[in-house]
C-alpha cells in the first residue's frame, strides 16, 4: 500500500480527532483535556511520549529504524479568548473560546 492509501485509510479518524479537539477549545497552558487527548493517541498507536513539557506541552518520538536524520513537527494546541459562531456541528462547547488560528501544525 502506498502512503497516499494508507493516509486515505486513516482520513475519518483523523477527521474525527480534529472535530473533537476544535470542539473542545482550551486556552495557553490550561490545555489539560487536549494534552490527555493527544498523549492518550500518541500511546496507543505505539509512540513514546513525554507529557508536561512547558506544562502542558506532549512531545512523540517515533524512533526510525534506520539511522540518519531527525525530523521535528511541531503543531499547535492552544485556543484563542474569542466566542465561536460558526454554527458547526463540531463548533467550541466552551463559551467565548474557540480554535480560531488558521495554522495547527508547522
Amino acid at each position: 500500500m502506498n502512503l497516499i492509501d494508507q493516509i486515505e485509510e486513516f482520513a475519518d479518524e483523523l477527521t474525527s480527532i480534529r472535530r473533537d479537539l476544535h470542539a473542545h477549545p482550551e486556552l495557553g497552558f490550561q490545555e489539560e483535556r487536549t494534552s490527555r487527548v493527544v498523549t492518550d493517541l500518541l500511546e496507543s498507536w505505539g509512540i513514546d511520549t513525554h507529557r508536561g513539557i512547558g506544562k502542558t506541552g506532549v512531545i512523540g518520538v517515533i524512533h526510525g529504524a534506520k539511522p540518519g536524520r531527525t525530523i521535528g513537527l511541531r503543531a499547535d494546541m492552544d485556543a484563542l479568548p474569542i466566542q465561536e459562531e460558526t454554527n458547526l456541528a463540531y463548533g467550541s462547547k466552551n463559551p467565548g473560546v474557540m480554535h480560531a488560528c488558521g495554522h495547527d501544525l508547522h
